[in-house]
């Protein structure tokens, strides 16, 4: 096996030697700017649209208000709640801080987990992770059953060239659009299959 990675990485090294440093210019002609105004009341309105389209819940509100919308996100979880490293205590006093080091059977004992992200995209319903403050690694938002995920307004744009500006792509990304699903042959969905069956959004102006 060790020798077949070597060959293979030897070519990969003599084709990128061949074709040179220099890579050819990539001509952009799509549109990479919506005309929505960034976090703008009209950009959260298809945002939220897109979400519900999604199955996934919105609850929208003042900043002040978002302790309040979180805890009404959880009124009806049975269950410990884990909340990532850097969410503010005052969002959900009672979850519990990921250490980081629990493994994915301990994470699975927690019925949900609060995130906030790192922005949002609203022609698609696209949230990004990035595993930075407040986010916590990937498997927290993969694992428990519901994610309640924290979306400030100035973090929302309109178009997805507009999203991709806004990350850094050396951090470890995590695109989200609603609920994970599936569907069969038949076309019958399914979901939490691949992560979380609910996904509430708490969008604060």
């Amino acid at each position: 096996m060790n020798d077949a990675r070597s060959e293979i990485l030897a070519r990969i090294r003599k084709a990128n030697a061949v074709a040179g440093a220099k890579l050819p210019e990539v001509h952009r002609t799509y549109r990479r700017t919506g005309s929505l105004r960034r976090g703008g009341a009209e950009v959260l309105t298809l945002l939220r649209d897109r979400l519900v389209d999604y199955h996934a819940s919105v609850l929208d509100g003042p900043r002040e208000a978002v302790p309040q919308l979180v805890a009404s996100a959880l009124a009806d979880v049975e269950g410990p709640v884990l909340r990532a490293p850097g969410v503010p205590d005052d969002f959900y006093a009672a979850g519990v801080p990921d250490d980081g080091q629990s493994a994915p059977d301990v994470l699975d004992l927690f019925a949900a987990v609060i995130t906030t992200c790192a922005a949002a995209c609203a022609e698609t319903g696209t949230i990004a992770l990035d595993a930075g403050t407040g986010q916590g690694r990937r498997a927290i938002s993969l694992i428990p059953d519901l994610h309640v995920c924290i979306v400030f307004a100035d973090q929302v744009v309109e178009t997805v060239p507009e999203l991709l500006s806004a990350l850094d792509p050396s951090r470890p990304l995590t695109f989200i659009s609603g609920p994970s699903a599936t569907s069969d042959i038949e076309l019958r969905r399914v979901e939490g299959v691949h992560g979380p069956r609910r996904l509430v959004v708490v969008l604060a102006r």
